[in-house]
């Protein structure tokens, strides 16, 4: 009888000490989580801002071939 008290009470020591393991990953998994989201969150506003720029860069080049076109034209 003895004995089936110690394996029942190594069993729930056991499970407690996993539950508390289990927990504790979770936790540091859920924070590597919300650090990646909070970095995907920058990222995307970097490259919206990217997109702007090219766009900007594309109508400046047609802005100045215009310009040039018009100057060769003149002369």
């Amino acid at each position: 009888m003895d004995d089936i008290r110690k394996l029942a009470t190594g069993l729930a020591v056991a499970l407690v000490v996993q539950t508390i393991g289990g927990l504790v990953w979770a936790g540091g998994a859920a924070a590597r989580i919300a650090t990646l989201e909070d970095r995907v969150g920058e990222q995307r506003l970097v490259a919206e801002r990217l997109a702007r720029l090219e766009e900007q860069g594309i109508a400046t080049r047609a802005a100045v071939e215009r310009i040039e076109k018009r100057l060769e034209d003149g002369k």
